[in-house]
């Protein structure tokens, strides 16, 4: 890791849970054989669709729940490759609701609380989805909090999504160490007070220059 003191001084580390923790392409995934060749790309559609909806509700200040959200890119996701049998759609949300977790992921969530640092995952999911993903993952005993942003009715990179944590927490700005594969989510985190780490899995360019992480990492695996 490229700063080894990064969890001196933190009391918490918090996890976004889609991408970070969960595996978003795994639903697809498991299903790739029967969607055929294109399955790869209708996994990338979702997930586009996915995060652009909640950045437009949240901007438009109509809250309408993440795993509604969910369903309505992958129906979008769906119309626009229509060589992909639409009977495949409950297959497909069902295997969303239980993602596969990152292999290092429970490792890492039992090193930290072994350091003494409480573990939470924070994630525009609303509360059933996220139950389901943490129960489905064996990551329930692993968690301190699982916390969703249903409660203030907007979703990140808005200021009071983050502010949940705070008060949820009952915790300072100062203590928490953020975690996210998402570049826009860090740029939120960074810019509301948070030292926020980047999961850049993928390897992809930087950017928001103005808003940089305090470090970048492949793996959480390299965390602690």
């Amino acid at each position: 890791m490229s700063d080894p003191d990064l969890l001196a001084g933190k009391s918490h580390a918090v996890f976004d849970a889609y991408g970070t923790l969960f595996d978003v392409h795994s639903a697809v995934a498991r299903h790739a054989d029967a969607l055929g060749p294109r399955a790869a790309m209708l996994s990338e559609l979702w997930r586009t669709k996915q995060l652009e909806y909640s950045w437009v509700h949240g901007l438009m200040g109509r809250y309408v729940g993440f795993w509604d959200l969910t369903e309505r890119a992958l129906d979008f996701a769906l119309a626009k490759h229509p060589e992909i049998d639409r009977v495949h759609r409950e297959n497909l949300l069902d295997a969303y609701r239980a993602l596969d977790a990152y292999g290092e992921v429970p490792g890492v969530l039992e090193r930290l609380r072994g350091r003494g640092v409480k573990t939470a995952l924070f994630s525009n999911g609303n509360a059933a989805m996220l139950e389901r993903a943490v129960a489905s993952a064996g990551l329930a005993e692993r968690l301190d909090a699982v916390l969703s942003v249903d409660p203030v009715q907007t979703f990140k990179t808005a200021p009071a999504a983050y502010r949940l944590v705070l008060d949820r927490l009952d915790t300072a700005r100062a203590e928490v160490l953020f975690f996210s594969s998402n570049r826009w989510d860090i740029a939120g985190a960074t810019a509301f007070g948070f030292d926020a780490v980047w999961v850049n899995r993928t390897e992809q360019p930087d950017e928001y220059p103005d808003l940089p992480p305090r470090a970048v990492v492949k793996s959480l695996a390299a965390v602690i």
